[in-house]
């Protein structure tokens, strides 16, 4: 039987996320005799994974008012001719993956057009919209949530609701390389996947660089960026940093290889996002923190609750405090460096984060199959209703 799907995705580790399930739906299409077609937007990922891309998602994953508001014309551009696509072709249906800013609109636009949607890695509603959940709950026909607390979280609604696992359970394992053995002198930064990100955090981490080096000499710096136009610009403003401080020990630079980095560092500094899961599941401690511009925060702060009293998703996992997490001014190198000790081999929080790390490892599997073969058959069941 022909079938078709789509997959949408507008952020990096969402790209992830819609290639495991790409690859996944087409095994059980393979198992049952179907000819899959699946179309999408996202990212170099995704193409990889043979997926048909009518939009390339690379360039779109930006947070805040301000920042989405000098996008808004190429979204609006994009929105419109993905929904006049969809209607033409009607998919048997259509998976959003996270990204809700867009996603939420072009959900919308399925429902009124009677094309199913499954929502995979939901929108953080419990931090920004509650108010939205009976919203999702009629436009969405599943929703496959990758944080086991998510279920409680829809069990007011009559949505169909469905533990699936944490898809980097799977991908972190399948990328583990044996022959790396981590480095207890190697320090690990992760400014983020965005530009945004690198031109909030690149600058306090350095601070906190800076310091360390003088307290450890005998740490080794190292940033990993997801992509080269990031690391480009990682590289453009070390040199600008260095040449105002001329102390700053040295920080290698790299690209791409991020996960060989979560196995091979001892310690490491993050921006917040899906790259802390990562880490907790690669075993690598972390500090954590986050900025944005103080008009995008003032705002948010009218509409965002912490939930559990946390914004790093590691912490929300485990409903505790397992990587500290600085937020706007509080990103400072006073704060972030006895933050960063405490969890150095042998330093005072180090034995507690590892057994935080492992703990939520063990959250994020929900039973012995895969979370992406168990997602896919989640989809696979809506496509053969």
């Amino acid at each position: 039987m022909k079938r078709s799907i789509w997959i949408l995705s507008g952020e990096a580790s969402g790209d992830v996320y819609g290639a495991k399930l790409a690859r996944e739906l087409r095994k059980i299409a393979a198992e049952r005799g179907d000819e899959l077609t699946i179309s999408g937007m996202g990212g170099p990922k995704m193409i990889a994974a043979g997926i048909d891309i009518r939009v390339d998602s690379t360039e779109l994953g930006v947070v805040g008012v301000i920042e989405v508001l000098k996008h808004i014309f190429t979204f609006i551009g994009i929105f419109f001719r993905l929904v006049k696509q969809a209607k033409r072709e009607r998919p048997g249906a259509v998976v959003l993956i996270d990204y809700p800013g867009f996603n939420l609109l072009f959900a919308l636009m399925m429902y009124w057009n009677r094309i199913p949607v499954i929502w995979y890695v939901c929108p953080h509603l419990w931090v920004w919209g509650k108010w939205r959940l009976p919203v999702l709950a009629k436009i969405c026909t599943k929703m496959l949530v990758i944080f086991p607390f998510e279920t409680e979280v829809f069990a007011p609604t009559r949505l169909e609701t469905e533990f699936v696992g944490h898809p980097l359970v799977d991908i972190v394992e399948e990328r583990r390389k044996p022959e790396i053995v981590r480095d207890p002198e190697s320090f690990l930064l992760l400014p983020g996947s965005r530009t945004m990100e690198i031109n909030f955090l690149l600058d306090p981490m350095l601070d906190t660089v800076t310091e360390l080096s003088k307290r450890h000499p005998e740490l080794k710096f190292h940033l990993s960026a997801p992509r080269e136009k990031i690391a480009r610009l990682c590289r453009e403003k070390f040199a600008n940093y260095r040449r105002r401080h001329p102390d700053t020990p040295e920080v290698t630079i790299s690209c791409g290889d991020t996960s060989d980095w979560q196995q091979r560092a001892g310690t490491g500094l993050a921006a917040s996002g899906t790259v802390t899961v990562e880490s907790a599941i690669a075993g690598l401690p972390l500090v954590v923190g986050y900025k944005l511009n103080w008009i995008t925060i003032l705002l948010a702060a009218l509409v965002v609750k912490l939930y559990r009293g946390f914004f790093t998703m590691v912490n929300i996992i485990a409903n505790r405090e397992v990587f500290q997490e600085f937020l706007q001014h509080h990103f400072r190198a006073s704060e972030l460096v006895p933050a960063v000790e405490a969890i150095l081999p042998g330093g005072s929080r180090r034995a507690e984060v590892e057994a935080g790390m492992r703990e939520v490892k063990e959250l994020l599997s929900p039973n012995s199959s895969s979370a992406g073969r168990q997602a896919a058959e989640a989809c696979y069941s809506v496509l053969a209703r």
